[in-house]
């Protein structure tokens, strides 16, 4: 019994040795680069660049970091120059580099994605074993969480999670962020916005596609069920008004949290760098790596539960929650049925 127990300790040991060196080397990897970066692009005050003292640390955090707006690499429409300032949203002609850095990830996923799927044998390579598992356990997370009528937008919901998680990543890689022409696309509000959007027209078009023009309408308008009292049609409509009104705030929501927790992961990074250079950084980089993994999965989820929800009809919902809430109010306007016999 004392030879396996000795293995088990040796095992322990070696494993604890090797985490040790990998966190070593990382944390000296880290250390190589800020100082490479150090000596041939030195940080500096954007009011600094007439080359005054760059004082520590807030230049150092401000060298890190960027602006919300992105930068424009091409103009195309240079009669009518492009703003400049915190502005956010722009609705410019041009070519940013949010927009250059998303081209460069479309061109990637689709690359990879042919790559692995070109020869589609009967017995799969290592390639396109590994395509087939991260599609079909995507496939099986979307009919886990909405069943069979999830499965003809599974495509979507897998190119969604894909592509999003792919542009996340991307920021983590060392020249992304640090060049003017490189930035993460998702940490740009205008990206995520356009991809909530797009979702947002997804599920429109399946709902009216679903439940047809009248179907649709009728989960915002129920006007039936004025059929069933002036009461019960109020109250159906005042919901249906209420689902309407939150129709729109889906995008907003979608691209919000997309680009808030994006974006405040780059600047919690520059921050984090600019004071600690490298110990920090490292458990900070594993850390951004799930949690944009964990964004790309709710943005998909949401989208593919949104698509379900506008497919779904709910007439009858509507009417037994209108009748739900008059049954309530009558009971509590009604004299007690049951009384004590003291009462009595």
């Amino acid at each position: 019994m004392e030879a396996p127990a000795n293995g088990a300790r040796e095992g322990g040991g070696v494993s604890r040795f090797l985490t040790r060196r990998t966190l070593v080397v990382l944390v000296l990897a880290v250390l190589a680069v800020d100082i490479l970066a150090y000596l041939v692009a030195p940080p500096a005050e954007p009011a600094a660049a007439s080359g005054t003292a760059c004082a520590y640390p807030v230049c150092f955090i401000n060298g890190n970091l960027e602006l919300p707006a992105p930068h424009v690499i091409v103009d195309l429409d240079p009669a009518n120059p492009t703003p400049t300032g915190p502005l956010v949203v722009g609705f410019w002609p041009s070519i940013t580099s949010t927009l250059f850095t998303m081209w460069i990830v479309i061109l990637l996923v689709l690359g990879l994605s042919i790559a692995m799927t070109r020869r589609r044998d009967v017995i799969p390579g290592r390639l396109q074993n590994a395509a087939e598992l991260a599609y079909e356990s995507l496939e099986n997370f979307a009919l886990s969480l909405g069943g069979e009528r999830a499965r003809p937008y599974v495509p979507w919901f897998a190119g969604l999670f894909i592509f999003i998680v792919a542009g996340n990543w991307i920021g983590l890689i060392s020249p992304v962020g640090k060049l003017e022409e490189l930035r993460a696309p998702t940490s740009d509000v205008n990206v995520t916005l356009g991809l909530a959007l797009v979702s947002f027209t997804v599920f429109q078009v399946e709902g009216f596609r679903k439940l047809g023009v009248g179907g649709y309408l009728g989960k915002f308008f129920p006007l039936y069920e004025f059929r069933n009292g002036v009461g019960a049609g109020v109250i159906a409509l005042f919901v249906g008004l209420i689902e309407l009104l939150l129709e729109f705030i889906k995008p907003v929501t979608l691209s919000m949290r997309l680009f808030g927790n994006i974006y405040g992961g780059e600047v919690a990074l520059g921050v984090v760098t600019g004071l600690t250079v490298a110990i920090l950084p490292v458990a900070l980089y594993g850390l951004e790596f799930l949690l944009n993994l964990v964004q790309a999965l709710i943005f998909s989820v949401l989208s593919l539960m949104f698509i379900l929800i506008a497919t779904e009809g709910h007439e009858h919902e509507e009417g037994h929650l209108a009748e739900e809430v008059l049954d309530a109010g009558h009971d509590m306007t009604a004299p007690a049925m049951h009384t004590s016999p003291s009462g009595a």
